[in-house]
């Protein structure tokens, strides 16, 4: 079957926008403007983060005021900000605001209402104020606080903190594709690829690093530096450069080609990998650098990374498993052939307009069936999820008859499905005998994250006890550098999900990643079984399934461990769903 990425303008530039009418909103609801201006920003915001066409193409075509929910005001504050790459608007507003509300807004927990408390009773300016506030504990004697929350405010600014400058994989690796791509259009450079922690899928990325072999160095380092959107050039020299290309610093290396194995392999990393596989050199007698493995003054090996790892007596091992998790030891022996990029049959967790995505069931069964899928499923919100439009249970018999409508036509299998959410006290706000009407119900924490490792995990164990749930959606309910998600005991929850033959799910919305890796890996380890879906909320969003594959990758799955590598018909055994 066929991946392709969304090209790297909407993932950006649509982002972006979001972005900024979403802080807009959030000025106007500081500032105490009218509720009803505020919603519409933020719908016009929800609309654009989930929208099939490049924002600049709509905007050059004159059409953003045909947008849903953009009327002039807001299609003037677009319009510059793709021209100026800035807003006035927004700067004004800011500017006008006596405290930092971008960094405290980045705290999770902390919206307008609580940011505006916060500086009006406590004078707090910045995370630095908050945190000192908060260690003084004079956040918790504050009307809508408490101790529970400034117990909680105390450990996002730790999060915070820590999270530093790193970006999702679903950002950095668009970008390092269109570098790349740039790059071998060059007649001098002969191979060209990224490394680093990119190279390896990891969830978060610092800083992108680009390897290239050239029969002109100079012309490869002049071509770089002078790519389209390069902001500023960091370095320059012979055989490297770094350059700020869109918000990420691209480092590049022009390598010598009897060198590119060796270079690619030490680029790639971890660097406790690599310190595992010098000891292994070491041991047989010789020395591996990014030159090269040498005996002596001989070289060994350095063309190819195969070639090296055969020459220390290793099995390949594939780029997302060299992190020092005892990889190295089983490679002497044998390693798992890990799922493939190409090796997923169906995508079974999406919205559409029946909740909060963007496109008809009918139009996102089309895109999954130019992708090769065999089968997908519907899984809008139900129940009283309000921020997520969830469809009433009235919605249920009506929304399953345009699926049979669709379904003749669509040459893909279409089930029916519902993502439901995990109350407090582990049930649902939709009926039993509405959940059986379903081929496949979804159960997911959406909120209230802070609990225990033990109330969490008793509030997944209770929803997987109910006979209809058949998976458990992003467990933990994380967002990647902006919420934690509960702490959970895994090996517990691994334990209940066999017993009560509950799957587990790789979420591949980049932002999510959730499972995350070591906890993939560790219900694995326990017999659990797994899908990888992308949580689509518009059809361009199907492209996500790369990045639950490389989270699988990173678990070191194999085919056998995710069902949604299985054909329709034996798929749907496993679900006992009739065909």
């Amino acid at each position: 079957m066929l991946f392709y990425l969304i090209p790297r303008i909407i993932i950006m530039k649509n982002q972006e926008v979001a972005n900024l009418l979403k802080d807009i909103a959030d000025l106007l609801e500081l500032k105490g403007d009218l509720v009803f201006k505020i919603n519409a920003y933020r719908k016009a915001a929800q609309n654009i983060e989930n929208m099939t066409r490049p924002i600049e193409d709509v905007w050059k075509s004159n059409d953003l005021k045909k947008l849903p929910g953009v009327g002039k005001g807001i299609a003037e504050h677009i319009e510059e900000y793709l021209a100026k790459g800035h807003s006035d608007y927004y700067e004004k507003m800011k500017k006008k605001m006596p405290m930092d509300f971008e960094s405290l807004r980045s705290i999770e927990g902390l919206g307008p209402k609580k940011i505006k408390v916060l500086y009006e009773k406590l004078k707090v300016k910045n995370v630095g104020d908050l945190k000192s506030a908060a260690k003084r504990g004079k956040i918790r004697v504050l009307p809508g606080f408490g101790e529970k929350t400034e117990h909680n405010i105390l450990k996002s600014i730790e999060f915070f903190t820590k999270s530093g400058q790193r970006v999702l994989l679903g950002h950095a690796l668009p970008m390092a594709e269109e570098v790349v791509n740039y790059m071998k259009k060059n007649r001098s450079i002969m191979r060209a690829t990224y490394a680093g922690s990119l190279r390896r899928m990891r969830e978060t990325i610092g800083d992108i690093d680009i390897l290239v072999t050239a029969k002109n160095s100079s012309v490869a380092i002049d071509h770089f530096v002078k790519m389209p959107g390069v902001s500023k050039i960091m370095a320059k020299g012979s055989t490297k450069a770094s350059i700020i290309f869109g918000d990420m610093q691209i480092d590049l290396r022009v390598l010598k080609d009897r060198e590119y194995g060796s270079a690619l392999l030490y680029f790639t990393g971890s660097k406790d990998h690599n310190v595992g596989l010098r000891k292994v050199a070491i041991a047989k007698g010789m020395k591996l650098s990014e030159y090269g493995l040498f005996r002596g003054t001989k070289l060994v090996a350095s063309r190819t990374e195969e070639e090296i790892y055969k020459a220390l007596g290793l099995r390949y091992i594939e780029p997302e498993m060299r992190e020092d998790r005892g990889e190295i030891d089983i490679a002497k022996k044998s390693l798992p052939e890990l799922i493939s990029y190409s090796g997923i049959l169906g995508d079974l967790q999406m919205h559409t307009k029946w909740s909060d995505g963007m496109n008809t069931i009918k139009e996102m069964a089309a895109v999954a069936k130019t992708l090769g899928y065999e089968y997908i499923c519907i899984t809008d919100h139900l129940g009283r999820l309000k921020i997520a439009n969830a469809m009433s249970e009235k919605d249920v018999d009506r929304q399953k008859k345009e699926i049979e409508k669709v379904q003749d036509a669509a040459g893909i299998k279409i089930l029916h499905g519902a993502e439901i959410d995990i109350r407090a006290d582990g049930g649902f706000d939709v009926s039993d005998g509405c959940l059986k009407k379903f081929d496949i119900v979804f159960a997911a924490l959406h909120s209230s994250l802070k609990g225990t490792v033990e109330k969490n995990t008793e509030r997944i164990a209770k929803a997987m006890e109910n006979p209809n749930v058949d998976v458990i959606a992003h467990m933990s309910g994380r967002l990647i550098g902006k919420r934690e998600g509960a702490d959970l005991d895994i090996q517990k929850i691994a334990k209940k999900a066999i017993e009560t033959n509950t799957v587990m799910e790789i979420n591949a919305q980049p932002n999510r990643l959730d499972l995350s890796d070591i906890n993939s890996k560790a219900v694995v380890e326990n017999g659990c079984e797994l899908l990888i879906n992308t949580d689509a909320h518009s059809a361009d969003q199907l492209n996500f399934m790369k990045f639950g594959i490389a989270v699988a990758r990173r678990a070191w799955c194999t085919k056998k461990d995710i069902l949604n590598t299985l054909p329709y018909k034996k798929f749907s055994k496993e679900f006992d769903i009739s065909v």
